[in-house]
């Protein structure tokens, strides 16, 4: 007797039965559907850190970004920054390319406040929750280099394949969000 189960898929679009999803999840499919932006979705368990993002990206066959919401020290400025999942991040490097002040990681209440989002959901999609460009987007130059872009859809039980393009060229202008693109070292 075969005891095998199915491996896990990816599928097409949104949910069929969107039952039990919030509402932020459901509005970013709504608003990828109204771009007529295609996307590969995996349901999983919740992702808290890049590295429990491993089994998503090889059902997706991507590799997800990760996701940083930093501040500087006045807590005036506020950053997303996507940048390869597996790539340090250096302070020190970035603060200097957008001539900041040394970053730190921006508190939970304004990534709820500007991004609508919670710890471990962090993603581009937040920012069309940002109507008022609170949040300034920073893009590592490595992750334009992908055909593929993985990311949540505001939530970390599912992620998503887009084709980079459409993040940059339909999503971001339809949230009215410019980016600047920054180059992070692999190693220092």
């Amino acid at each position: 007797m075969n005891n095998e189960t199915n491996p896990p898929v990816a599928e097409s679009g949104r949910p069929k039965d969107v039952t039990g999803r919030i509402e932020t999840e459901i509005r970013t499919y709504d608003l990828l559907d109204s771009l007529n932006i295609p996307y590969m979705r995996f349901d999983h368990e919740a992702a808290f850190t890049i590295d429990a993002c491993t089994g998503a990206d090889e059902v997706l066959g991507i590799h997800i970004c990760k996701n940083l919401f930093l501040c500087n020290a006045q807590k005036t400025k506020f950053y997303l920054l996507l940048m390869p999942g597996h790539k340090k991040f250096k302070t020190k490097v970035l603060s200097k390319q957008i001539g900041s002040a040394r970053l730190s990681f921006a508190d939970d209440d304004h990534m709820k406040e500007f991004l609508g989002l919670t710890p471990g959901s962090v993603s581009i999609m937040g920012l069309m929750n940002d109507p008022e460009n609170h949040v300034k987007l920073l893009i590592d130059s490595d992750v334009l280099k992908d055909e593929y872009f993985g990311c949540h859809p505001c939530i970390n039980t599912t992620s998503m394949k887009l084709k980079t393009s459409d993040i940059m060229e339909k999503f971001l202008p339809a949230v009215h969000h410019e980016p600047t693109i920054v180059d992070l070292p692999w190693e220092e």
